[in-house]
C-alpha cells in the first residue's frame, strides 16, 4: 500500500507525526512486513526520536544550528534566502527517509520514540511524506 502525508511546520524544529503513521499502518491491514517513509524535500528531513522530553528535541536543534549556521561565507546557493543553504546541509547530515518494522499490526517503535520531520527552513508549506507499507 503506497500513501502521501501531509505535515506542516510553523518554522524551523522538529514536528511529530507519529499518529499520522501509525494511523496510515492500522488502515493498510498490514500485520507483519515494512513501513517505508520518503520525503519528497530536500530542505527537512525525517528522524526517529526521543518523545517523552522536549528538551532532547530542543538540544538537537540548537546543536545542528550551531554546526550548520546561517550566513555562513562559503555558501554561493543563496538566491531562496539565508536558511535554504543550511537547510540542504542540515538535510544531508540527518536523512530524507526512514523504515519501520511493522509487528501486530503497529510500529515497532520503542517506547520513547517517535516520527519527528525536522524543518529546516523558517517559513515552508506543507511537506509531503510518500508512505509505502508492505508485507
Amino acid at each position: 500500500m503506497i500513501t502521501h502525508l501531509s505535515v506542516s511546520a510553523r518554522g524551523q524544529g522538529l514536528v511529530e507525526f507519529t499518529g499520522q503513521v501509525e494511523a496510515a499502518v492500522r488502515e493498510s491491514g498490514i500485520r507483519e512486513g515494512l513501513c517505508t517513509l520518503f520525503l519528497q524535500h530536500t530542505s527537512a528531513s525525517l528522524i526517529i526520536q526521543e518523545n517523552a522530553d522536549p528538551s532532547a528535541r530542543r538540544d538537537l536543534e540548537r546543536w545542528l544550528d550551531r554546526l550548520v549556521p546561517e550566513g555562513d561565507a562559503l555558501y554561493s546557493h543563496t538566491l531562496e534566502g539565508a536558511d535554504d543553504m543550511p537547510a540542504h546541509i542540515k538535510a544531508v547530515l540527518t536523512a530524507v527517509s526512514l523504515s519501520i518494522p511493522v509487528t501486530g499490526g503497529r510500529l515497532a517503535l520503542g517506547t520513547w520514540q517517535g516520527v519527528y520531520l525536522w524543518e529546516h527552513r523558517h517559513a515552508a508549506g506543507p511537506r509531503r511524506v510518500v508512505v509505502h507499507i508492505g508485507e
